[in-house]
């Protein structure tokens, strides 16, 4: 009969059962893995200022102004697509979310534009060549990658006072998370790198919950902020004495806090859920009152 792999060198075997302590999580391996947003086709816009830029450089010190001036376009255009891909893939991501500040696709597709007319300026002088290669190079990067998310999303009935609160918790929440990611990539250990991960999914699972209904924010507030941030020093020793003695006691005790606090979120986090069920439930049995005094008579099965 076929077993599933594990044991003392597998990735995940005696780290979370015999170090820890506790019962190993069933969450899938993949919860929480994510799709880089900017993909090749968004490097490769990186390619054609710098042909450009090379180009240039026996045409003098007009035609090289201008070739200079077209490829600082297109690189910025370039730079602005990797924002924008990013800020899409977290606008998608919530199901709670604002529209990005800023259009950096949009944005990107005219600078796109601006440079592909002053790239066909330089070998041909003029206005209308120029012009009908910057539109079309603007109309086929907003067909290549679309426009910006243009509305909120999901934000019907939620105060924005306390969406604005829950937004700077969230932010100093992340950067506990990355400021811990960063502390055990220096530490070089694997392992230790795919708890932090599986940790950080399930902080993310409490920010998610809390972005989707402010109201929970003063009894996680404790969490994403004194806790993460303990969480953050202990990360930030931890790789300072294992990356100086690989010491397995260190690792040891490093790994067992972070099933602690992975215990603690998830409890949390699930008692934060019923907290919301409890709530929908008080709502309905309101109206249910309600329309029965206005006469109205409702099927319960």
């Amino acid at each position: 009969m076929a077993q599933r792999y594990g044991g003392k060198f597998s990735p995940e075997g005696a780290t979370d059962a015999t170090t820890t302590g506790s019962k190993p999580r069933k969450a899938s391996a993949f919860k929480g893995a994510k799709v880089d947003p900017v993909g090749a086709r968004s490097n490769v816009l990186f390619v054609p200022p710098i042909v450009l830029a090379a180009t240039s450089l026996n045409d003098g010190a007009i035609g090289l102004a201008v070739g200079l001036a077209g490829a600082a376009a297109l690189v910025l255009g370039a730079w602005l697509l990797r924002g924008g891909l990013e800020a899409q893939a977290a606008y998608e991501e919530r199901r709670v979310a604002r529209r990005p500040a800023l259009p950096r696709k949009m944005l990107a597709a005219l600078f796109c534009g601006l440079g592909a007319g002053i790239a066909a300026y330089s070998s041909e002088p003029g206005v209308i060549a120029p012009l009908i290669f910057g539109i079309t190079a603007s109309v086929l990067h907003l067909g290549a990658f679309g426009l910006d998310p243009l509305s909120d999303k999901g934000m019907e009935g939620i105060d924005t006072f306390q969406q604005d609160r829950v937004a700077r918790v969230v932010d100093e929440a992340e950067n506990h998370l990355s400021a811990m990611a960063d502390a055990v990539r220096r530490a070089g250990d694997r392992d230790v790198e795919s708890r932090v991960e599986r940790f950080q999914v399930q902080v993310r699972d409490m920010i998610r919950t809390v972005e989707e209904d402010p109201r929970d924010l003063p009894a996680a507030r404790k969490f994403l902020g004194v806790y993460l941030m303990g969480a953050r020093d202990a990360a930030i020793k931890f790789a300072d004495i294992y990356a100086r003695s690989e010491d397995p006691q260190a690792k040891a005790s490093f790994v067992a806090l972070l099933g602690d606090l992975e215990t603690s979120f998830d409890q949390k986090t699930r008692a934060l859920l019923l907290d919301n069920n409890a709530d929908l439930t008080v709502e309905i049995d309101v109206l249910r009152d309600r329309l029965q005094r206005e006469g109205v008579r409702l099927d319960r099965g």
